[in-house]
Formats: C-alpha cells, sequence, structure tokens
C-alpha cells in the first residue's frame, strides 16, 4: 500500500475506484467496503484507494471534543495496509476543509486533487461542510462532476450492523469479545510500562502499570480481564490479567491499567507494550481486606487463564479449517456470524 500525504506538490495519481471516512478501528465493516472497492477497481483496471484523514475531523471543528479512538494513526494506516488497497490518502483536514460543500468537496479535492472516478460510500458515511448531505446527493454531483457514485451495505455480525459507533459502545460496557467479533481482532491499547504503587506486588501479584501512547484512545470499562501482553521486539504474546479501576479496596480515586503477566518474572519498567483484551471476568468491586482481595486475585488467575486457553483452542480449530472464496461477496457477508 502506497501512503499519500497529501500537499500542495503532490502529484495527480492515477485513475481510481475510492472510499472515504475516518476509518477509526479498520473493523470488519470498514474491510468488506474496501474489498468491494478493490474488486471494483480490478475489473475496471483502476488504482484503489483509501481516502481518510491525519486527526479526527470533528477536533478541528470542535476544540473541546475528546474522541475515544479505536485506533491511532500509526495503527490505523498498518490495518489498511493489510486490506489490499493499493493507495492510502492522507487528508490534512483543516478549517479550509471543513468548510466545502460536499460538491466542492468531490469537485477540488477528490477529481481535482485525486482523480477519483468512482466513490464508493459506506451506508452510514456523510461528508461536506455540516454534513448536511446525503447519497442522492452526492449521486448527484457525480453525475455532473463524471464519478459515478456508489452506496455500498453494512455488514452485520451478531445481528448489529458493524460500526466503530458500535465497538465503543461494546468497549464501554465490557464486552470486549463482541467487540472483538466486529473489529476482527483483540482490541489493544499501546503504551509505556510505568512505575506503580507496588500494591499488587505485595499480593503476591505484581503489575505492569501501563501509561497509554494516545490520551484519545478508548480504555473499555472498569472491571479484571483476561488479556494477553505482547513487548516490543518481542513476537511472543504473554498470557495476563488486567484490571482497569481505581483501586476502590484501598481508597485510591487515580484510575489505572495494571496487567499481572502469568508465569512472568522479567523488568518491563521503561518498556513499550501492547495490551490486547480476551474476556472480561468481572467488574471491579471493593473487598473488606487486602486478603479477601488476595483471595479473588487467585480466582481471577484461574478464570484468566481458561478463558486464553479457550481462545487459542478455538483459533486452532479455526485456522486448520480450509478456507472459502466466494465470487458473490454480498451474498457472502450481509450477515457473519
Amino acid at each position: 500500500m502506497d501512503i499519500i500525504q497529501l500537499s500542495a506538490s503532490t502529484p495527480l495519481p492515477p485513475p481510481s475506484v475510492a472510499t472515504i471516512g475516518f476509518f477509526d478501528g479498520v473493523h470488519r465493516g470498514h474491510r468488506y467496503l474496501i474489498r468491494h472497492v478493490c474488486e471494483v477497481a480490478a475489473m475496471a483496471g483502476l488504482s484503489s484507494a483509501v481516502v481518510t484523514f491525519a486527526r479526527h475531523p470533528r477536533l478541528v471543528l470542535r476544540t473541546d471534543y475528546r474522541p475515544e479512538l479505536l485506533s491511532t494513526p500509526e495503527e490505523k494506516l498498518a490495518l489498511l495496509s493489510q486490506t489490499g488497497i493499493s493507495e492510502c490518502v492522507v487528508l490534512p483536514f483543516d478549517a479550509q476543509m471543513a468548510s466545502l460543500s460536499a460538491r466542492d468537496f468531490m469537485e477540488r479535492v477528490l477529481l481535482g486533487r485525486l482523480n477519483v472516478r468512482r466513490l464508493v460510500i459506506g451506508y452510514d458515511n456523510r461528508f461536506g461542510h455540516d454534513r448536511t448531505e446525503g447519497f442522492s446527493d452526492y449521486a448527484a454531483y457525480g453525475r455532473e462532476l463524471g464519478i459515478d457514485v456508489e452506496q455500498w451495505q453494512p455488514l452485520r455480525v451478531g445481528g448489529v450492523h458493524v460500526s466503530s459507533s458500535v465497538v465503543r459502545s461494546l468497549l464501554r460496557e465490557g464486552e470486549v469479545e463482541m467487540a472483538a467479533r466486529c473489529l476482527g481482532y483483540a482490541y489493544a491499547i499501546g503504551g509505556t510500562v510505568v512505575c506503580g504503587r507496588h500494591v499488587g506486588a505485595q499480593m503476591g501479584f505484581p503489575t505492569a502499570n501501563l501509561l497509554p501512547d494516545e490520551p484519545h484512545k478508548l480504555v473499555p470499562a472498569r472491571g479484571v480481564y483476561a488479556t494477553e501482553l505482547r513487548v516490543e521486539g518481542d513476537p511472543q504474546p504473554h498470557p495476563a490479567m488486567t484490571n482497569i479501576g481505581n483501586r476502590p479496596t484501598f481508597d485510591d480515586g487515580a484510575v489505572s491499567i495494571e496487567t499481572h503477566i502469568i508465569g512472568f518474572g522479567g523488568d518491563l519498567y521503561g518498556r513499550r507494550v501492547s495490551l490486547s483484551f480476551v474476556a472480561r471476568l468481572r467488574e471491579e468491586r471493593k473487598f473488606r481486606s487486602a486478603a479477601e482481595l488476595a483471595n479473588q486475585l487467585r480466582h481471577d488467575l484461574r478464570a484468566a487463564s481458561a478463558a486464553l486457553a479457550a481462545r487459542h483452542s478455538s483459533q486452532s480449530s479455526h485456522n486448520s479449517l480450509p478456507s472459502h472464496n466466494s465470487n458473490s461477496p454480498k451474498k457472502q457477508n450481509q450477515e457473519e456470524k
């Protein structure tokens, strides 16, 4: 995938079939849309392109807006690179671009700067100043400008239309397993291990305290989770259990992300890590004593180990199944389990 950071000096790219959006999380619905873009481009003999933004558009429109991101810009580009798309165009979204109507954006940016000849719109996507226009307007502008405009259908997983908003809602409720089904991967947060209060170590459960790289990255609901921790430079994931919360047993008001790595005795202070959420084990709650909490943690450790073992068993079974290709993506992907 070629990454194009659009600027005044960017040359006109070859004609393309493109889709546009923020693509936060690059979930299965996004990949369903992008796969269709790639197929249409291949049939037309054109390049395929994703048009996205360097930062969330609402950060430009509202200075007090605090997005709950599913992916950092770097994570998003890495995920997009796995979709088979030819080009990813990153727009420098600013106040001037935000003021463009949908028609002006299509004429000046999509056609004039990016040479888009066919535009595929997601089922719930809107663009242009104030996002007041919809697909019928885009199609009419396309006919005037010589851009074919198509609206693609949603992907349903487990009875819901997959969207970034749905994934955020699931994570806010702690439903990380359903979020993973919608994303196509376990939700993860990257960051640096920092020094904590060592309360866990005193109870026999030393923890790595995570300081997220991206302050706008969404943190799942408070509670205890089965997780996997990957250390930068080490390809092997480590089984773990993680608590998100404010340690109510010790009356500590600061929210933290603390991870006990199962069977690990090394020093990770200052190391960059990525924490993947596999299953939620329970809500955070206050215990009468540190001894009672330690006893619960032993139960949590067994539950986390069982959840991780079940995940690995499921992955092994899935990987052993033969792959199936379909020439009819509409029929295959409207509803996936």
